[in-house]
């Protein structure tokens, strides 16, 4: 698997990602020999780039990944996990729960340091509390060695600049915004963080499903217009004999301005697939047709979080 540097840190991550949140049942009902075959075939194929939170799961996602862990070499793996969200509308990023929270991540994941902790879905909040009183309760603990690297995660582009305008972090990751469908995490995002040395991540390359052949989900808030031109472009791709998932994850994962790009699964079978997706070369032909369906939608997208914070 490529690897590319994340800003400053010093850390080598894989372009792409394994994300843990499938763990957690966020989407489907999830064996054990599930869960733990898939973090082993995720590291056998290069995938050591390990994102989680307490959210997922409400803990689960964390406690299944430590089980899965037990056994493998520290240095086998980066560890990314999350704090400040922890249920749909649950959310505490006072410094007593930083450090409280941190502490829960570390029994349950079984390690004595995490690499990196974000602070989530920071848009649900006020963030200048983000920027006054969570990344210093999380500095203190860089100092402690509990934690490596910080920063934050959300989905509204104007997040980043609030924070980065503000104070340093050492990362931020983007969900669902560099896509084959929307790629404005590229056009107004990355050239920031990468002019502050901050390290850049992606996540959700299938846009939670809407740029792959299985169902939407329920609580997907794309416009109509966005599904139908997906429905369409996943056609194209059925009718000349590939997947849209492939082309997605190519596209995603191709941008080397990004260091690493998160995709989650809880089937070892799927995630054996994408490493030998990206090892295949994109079929640029088929791209530039699926780009001219998504171009009337280009970047659509939906508010998140607090209406100000979009």
């Amino acid at each position: 698997m490529q690897t590319r540097p994340l800003g400053k840190t010093g850390l080598q991550l894989p372009i792409l990602g394994f994300g843990a949140s499938s763990l957690g049942q966020e989407f489907r009902s999830v064996t054990l020999d599930e869960a733990l075959r898939s973090v082993r075939v995720a590291l056998e194929c290069g995938l050591n780039f390990i994102d989680t939170s307490p959210f997922y799961g409400r803990g689960m996602s964390e406690v299944l990944l430590g089980i899965a862990l037990k056994g493998v070499p520290r240095d086998g793996y980066t560890l990314c996990t999350k704090l400040g969200r922890y249920d749909l509308q649950h959310f505490d990023f006072s410094a007593k729960r930083v450090a409280e929270s941190v502490d829960v991540s570390l029994h349950r994941l079984g390690t004595d340091h995490l690499d990196i902790v974000l602070c989530h879905d920071i848009e649900f909040v006020e963030m200048q509390q983000i920027v006054d009183e969570t990344i210093p309760a999380l500095r203190k603990l860089v100092q402690s060695g509990k934690v490596r690297f910080i920063g934050f995660s959300g989905y509204p582009q104007k997040i980043f600049r609030f924070i980065g305008d503000q104070t340093a972090v050492d990362c931020a990751l983007s969900y669902n915004q560099y896509t084959l469908q929307n790629t404005r995490f590229a056009d107004e995002t990355v050239p920031y963080l990468k002019a502050k040395g901050v390290g850049v991540l992606n996540a959700g390359p299938f846009s939670a499903r809407l740029l792959t052949n299985a169902p939407l989900p329920a609580w997907l808030k794309e416009p109509e217009s966005v599904k139908a031109a997906a429905r369409a472009a996943a056609a194209l791709c059925a009718q000349r004999g590939s997947d849209i998932a492939k082309l997605a994850l190519q596209f995603s994962c191709a941008n080397p301005d990004i260091t690493s790009t998160i995709a989650g699964s809880a089937n070892p079978e799927n995630i054996r697939k994408w490493a030998q997706w990206l090892a295949e070369p994109i079929d640029a032909q088929l791209l530039a047709e699926v780009q001219a369906i998504f171009a009337p939608v280009k970047n659509l997208g939906h508010t998140e979080g607090l209406a100000k914070n979009n």
